[in-house]
Order: C-alpha cells, then structure tokens, then sequence
C-alpha cells in the first residue's frame, strides 16, 4: 500500500515546482509528468472521473488567462493591436507580452487542477483524512462527510427530475425549478439529522475540555501572531535576529499546541498504512528536483527558472540538469500500476 506521506511529498513539490518558474520549457515537461502520472491513476482506479479533465480546463484556462492579463496589463514592447482609451480599465494597447505571461499562469493553474486530481484518484477519503493532525481530526471528518454528500445529492437531484418529468413538470421559468429545489432541501435536512444524530449517538466530538480548548486557542493564535510579528521585523524593519528568533517562538508554540491537542484527540486506527519501498521512490523523485532547484550546486543555471516575458518577448533558457530533475515528479507512473489501494479500489468497483 502507497503510503499517503509519500504523496503528500509528491504534491508539495509539484507545487512548489510550478510556483517557482514560469519558463515554458520547464513547465511543459512539468505537465508532461503530470500527465503521465494522471493517465496512469485514471486507467487504474475504478472511481468517479473528474466532472472536467485536466486537458480540457487547460485548454479553457489558458486563453482565458491570457487574454485577461492582456486586457488589464498594458506592459510589453510588441504591440498586437489597441483598444480605444475612451474603454475604461482595459483600453490600451494589447502586447505579445501580456499575453504571453497570462498564458503561463493559465498553465500553472492546469497544472495545481492535474496534481490535485492524481492525488484523488490514487487515495481514498480515509487516507487523506490521516494526513491531517489529529487535533484537527473532527474537523476534517466533518469536511469529508461534507464532499461525500455531493454525488448523493447530484443523484438525488437527477431522481426529482426524473420524477417530475413523469407527472409533466417542464422548468420553463425561474418559477419552475421550486419544485425541483424544495424536495431537495428537504432530502438534504433529513440526511443531514440523520446523520447528526447518529454522531452524537457515537460521542463525536463530545467530553471535551471547554477551558483546555479555550487555552489552546488562545496559544495558537499568539503563536500565529508571533510568527506575523517576526516577519514584519525582519521586512519592515530588518531586524534581522529578533524577527527570525520569534518567528521560531512562533513557530514552536503552534507546532507544541498542535501536538499536545492531537494526543488529546482520540481516534481507532483499524489499518495500518507501513512504508514501503514504492514509497521511497516516490519521495527519491521529488527530492531530486528540491535538489537540483534549490540546493546551491555548482554548474546548474537557475536563473532559466526566473523566465519572465517583460520587458520584451525572448527565447526562454533552458538548463539541462534543470529539466531532468523535472523527470522525478513522473516516478509515480511507473509504480502506480501495482498500488494495492487502485487494485483494490478497481476490484470493488
């Protein structure tokens, strides 16, 4: 079984990867990656395929972006064509640039939808849920309980349509669709009574320390608070060891609240995930482009990372030790195949 850490690690540095450059070169091979892994996860799993593909929000994200970012930003050299200044906000001249760099970021939000939706093809809801602290562990069963609602009321709003269509209902105006709506109100207030009531039957959330909870809200939020204020120091005021030493304070009183909240917290664990070496080659991949991107090692040329199409359009830059260490976010296709969790999920399905 692939351990949830290990693709946790995968997702963090994938989006990490596409924050980092807006070089297309290197944001081709990135989606190229994802893509890989993407079709492996999809052709393995037997669950629900996303409402929209990655390709197709791409494709629908991309011109959008850019033609945005053109019409709002008037900065390049090359000049396609003009909008009359008399339009406001976006009269002016639309640039090459513009519209370039509105592309790029289309495609680094294509890239956050493909990296997301391979990490809900190849893990279960359960499995997401213990990525999280424990001391927030009542609130993420309450947010998956949430998502699992929607397909049950897309299928029963599909089953009230029906339904109405069989008497003759037709939605002509906006007054048609009460029918269709109120019964799925009502659907959704007994389920969810249903529900509350048989978590409340189970002791969910309850016997908690109102005066405990109190304080360690109180600590996380000073803690929080603290880290804030030793940013603004080193920023504002470059101070640069009082800032960083209570950034660390900071950091340490949340880190300590978490910990000592999610010992408190009491769950039953009734499968353990152990790591695995599927795992390790996971991470190894990730922690190769970490590497090559952001370790100071001779010979590697990062400034092809820091692509920008201002002030005027030029060839991108491309390092090869750069673009191969891209080539680690594709480990997972090749031991995706063989994961416990899709075959399992395929063999139920």
């Amino acid at each position: 079984m692939t351990h949830p850490l290990a693709w946790g690690g995968w997702l963090l540095t994938t989006l990490a990867a596409l924050s980092l450059t807006r070089n297309p070169l290197y944001l081709t091979l990135i989606l190229l990656s994802l893509a890989l892994v993407s079709a492996a996860a999809h052709s393995s799993a037997s669950g629900p395929m996303p409402p929209v593909s990655p390709l197709r929000l791409t494709l629908l994200v991309v011109p959008i972006a850019a033609l945005f970012n053109a019409a709002f930003s008037h900065t390049g050299f090359t000049v396609l064509f003009r909008i009359p200044e008399t339009i406001p906000i976006i009269g002016g001249r639309i640039t090459l640039e513009a519209l370039t760099f509105g592309a790029l970021n289309g495609l680094v939000i294509g890239g956050f939808f493909a990296a997301f939706t391979v990490l809900n093809a190849v893990l279960p809801i359960r499995s997401l849920i213990r990525l999280v602290p424990r001391a927030f562990y009542p609130v993420a069963l309450v947010i998956s309980i949430a998502v699992t609602f929607v397909p049950t009321t897309l299928r029963q709003f599909q089953q009230i349509r029906e339904a109405q269509a069989i008497r003759g209902h037709r939605v002509r105006r906006i007054r048609d669709w009460l029918p269709l709506f109120m019964p799925l109100l009502v659907g959704g207030l007994e389920r969810a009574l249903q529900l509350a009531e048989a978590m409340t039957a189970r002791g969910f959330a309850g016997g908690d320390n109102q005066g405990r909870q109190a304080v360690y809200q109180t600590a996380l939020v000073g803690g929080l608070a603290a880290v804030l204020a030793g940013w603004l120091l080193r920023l504002a005021w470059g101070w640069e060891l009082p800032g960083a030493g209570l950034m660390l304070a900071g950091a340490g009183a949340v880190i300590g609240v978490v910990a000592s909240a999610g010992r408190r917290t009491r769950h039953t664990v009734y499968r353990v995930e152990r790591w695995s070496r599927r795992d390790a080659l996971i991470l190894a991949g990730a922690a190769m482009l970490l590497v090559v991107w952001l370790a100071p090692l001779p010979g590697i040329d990062r400034q092809s990372l820091a692509f920008t199409p201002y002030p005027r359009l030029q060839p991108p830059e491309f390092d090869a030790l750069v673009g191969a260490a891209i080539l680690g976010l594709a480990v997972p296709a090749m031991v995706i195949a063989d994961n416990p969790i899709i075959d399992s999920r395929k063999s139920q399905g």
